[in-house]
């Protein structure tokens, strides 16, 4: 590997490492309405970072794995809730030429998910399609709402900018 692609690569892991760290502390750091019935998980709005980088598919994963295991979510929630995150990160960065595209599946993938997990996992006694009308409120409010706040942020500067 020439020193080029290994500082490229090294960039890479640093990134999607940032992007899981920053994940992990606004969910813990926001705990209280990040998990339940009712949620509003403001780390959705690391959501719009494939937008600017791949490495944000595995670190946005990663970050909500983890934050799902120190939040003590039950194993289907950290299994098909990260899932459904990967999902919605990835069709994202495939969508990252219309900014306003790319937070779309993730809200549709966790507006499926979630409900199902809390509906059947948690044994939770709410009308399923209430359910998903709460996490697609929420979902919406983190991934566009801030995400768009934060994109049109990271924008103004250089780096960020295509």
């Amino acid at each position: 590997m020439t020193p080029v692609k290994s500082r490229e690569s090294t960039r890479k892991i640093a990134y999607g490492a940032v992007i899981a760290a920053l994940y992990v502390a606004l969910t813990v750091v926001f705990a209280p309405i990040s998990f339940g019935a009712i949620q509003i998980r403001v780390a959705e709005v690391l959501i719009i970072m494939p937008l600017f980088t791949g490495a944000a598919v595995p670190g946005l994963f990663i970050g909500c794995l983890l934050a799902n295991i120190m939040g003590g979510a039950i194993i289907w929630d950290v299994i098909f809730g990260s899932i459904a995150t990967l999902t919605g990160a990835a069709l994202g960065y495939a969508l990252r030429k219309n900014r306003w595209l790319v937070p779309i599946p993730t809200v549709v993938a966790n507006s499926i998910a979630v409900p199902l997990i809390l509906k059947y996992g948690y044994r939770l006694d709410l009308p399923l399609g209430l359910e998903v009308i709460y996490v697609a409120v929420g979902e919406i409010s983190g991934c566009y709402v801030l995400g768009e706040l934060l994109a049109s942020a990271l924008l103004r500067y250089k780096t960020f900018r295509k």
